[in-house]
């Protein structure tokens, strides 16, 4: 990163039909350029979590549905499509920007009736996606800096502490993320700050994406244990928790790594305020509660009973408590990656990838329009057009009780 302008997804300039992304599944020791061309390519990029985070999969199912289109022929174009969509959405339940870009795309090209037509409306909506997307991480920014201005002053210019779970950073969106994008505008302003990052198990989000992009963009940090945010709390030592989303429904309720409702009880009983960070796309206009309806993903039981990581064979002070993890070589010296296993072999595991945070003990949502109280009066304050559309859906939904 190095504070210079990157996304995270782009037209490869080799093959007009490919994009480019950063396999996510080699940071931080390794930093590698996947391309992604089929249909398929893209399935098992998002399902595999090569690309994660609610933005990032949502602009990377985009051009899936665009890859889709190249590959559709034109006798029976639309039921090829249409079924590369359902699988798309089918990658990652939890995350509601991967339907709402799925269907973004569906629905420009639902309006041509030229199959080539269909393919060029297609790459058009990826690109308005994509750029949708990291237009918002720059406006979460803006509107969540004066909150850290805010407890700057009170500080008396000492460092703001923020904590913060899994990766809801630059990696995860297309520019500068939702729960980092008040920080990166922070500091880019001069103001001091610290960052407690989660180490976030059980695929370690926060120890090796959050810390890389810290590291990179020169932001103070300590990775923490999952279960050192409480005690953090408790001695004083945190100012605001800031995380994202991936599906926060319209009474406020929010589904973000599974965690992070944990933090949530633990800054209500300390006082601290917990905000979330989302774009609109996020928001499930059709969900009014979340913890009983936002649908979980369970993945493979394989994240709890492996870790996987860096081994420091050969390099100084390897293995001795406090002593150099490797830094640079990690990016191409000594020592290899590996996965280990860390429970007895018969031991099952159950991984579900999500918790839901409700609404009340949510500080505030802050969206690309500002921030709002966690409610879905809240919400439709700053999203007014939605008033008109939910009166219409639960009219219709009247209606139909009556039948």
């Amino acid at each position: 990163m190095e504070k210079k302008a990157f996304r995270t997804i782009w037209e490869s300039e080799v093959d007009p039909g490919a994009v480019c992304v950063i396999d996510q599944t080699r940071l931080p020791h390794r930093l590698v350029i996947a391309e992604l061309r089929s249909p398929g390519d893209f399935e098992r990029a998002i399902a595999g979590m090569q690309v994660r985070g609610a933005g990032l999969i949502g602009a990377t199912a985009a051009y899936g549905m665009r890859a889709a289109a190249l590959a559709a022929p034109d006798s029976g174009f639309d039921s090829f499509v249409g079924e590369a969509a359902a699988r798309l959405i089918a990658t990652r339940p939890t995350a509601k920007n991967l339907e709402w870009a799925v269907l973004r795309v569906a629905g420009a090209m639902a309006v041509e009736t030229r199959p080539q037509r269909k393919r060029e409306a297609a790459l058009e909506e990826a690109r308005r996606v994509t750029s949708f997307d990291a237009q918002c991480s720059r406006s979460i920014g803006l509107h969540g800096l004066p909150l850290i201005e805010a407890l700057s002053r009170s500080r008396g210019g000492q460092p703001v502490r923020v904590l913060t779970h899994c990766n809801a950073g630059a990696l995860a969106f297309v520019e500068r993320g939702t729960a980092t994008a008040p920080i990166y505008e922070a500091h880019d302003r001069g103001l001091a700050l610290h960052v407690w990052v989660d180490e976030t198990r059980p695929r370690n989000q926060g120890a090796s994406l959050t810390s890389w992009e810290l590291g990179s963009y020169g932001v103070p940090h300590n990775l923490i244990v999952d279960n050192a945010g409480g005690h953090l709390m408790q001695r004083g030592m945190v100012d605001m928790v800031i995380v994202g989303a991936d599906r926060v429904a319209r009474n406020g309720d929010a589904a973000n790594k599974i965690g992070t409702y944990l933090k949530a009880l633990a800054a209500r009983d300390t006082g601290l305020p917990f905000y979330v960070a989302l774009p609109s796309s996020t928001i499930d206009w059709d969900i009014g509660d979340g913890v009983a309806q936002i649908p979980i993903e369970e993945r493979d039981p394989g994240e709890v009973e492996y870790v996987e990581g860096y081994l420091d064979e050969g390099l100084p002070g390897a293995g001795a408590p406090g002593g150099p993890s490797g830094g640079g070589a990690a990016q191409g010296g000594a020592g290899r990656v590996a996965r280990v296993r860390i429970c007895p072999r018969g031991t099952s595991a159950r991984n579900f990838g999500f918790d839901v945070t409700p609404a009340r003990l949510i500080t505030g949502l802050i969206t690309e329009r500002g921030i709002c109280a966690a409610s879905e009066e809240g919400l439709l304050s700053l999203f007014p057009e939605r008033r008109t559309r939910q009166g219409e859906a639960q009219g219709a939904a009247a209606k139909g009780g009556e039948r």
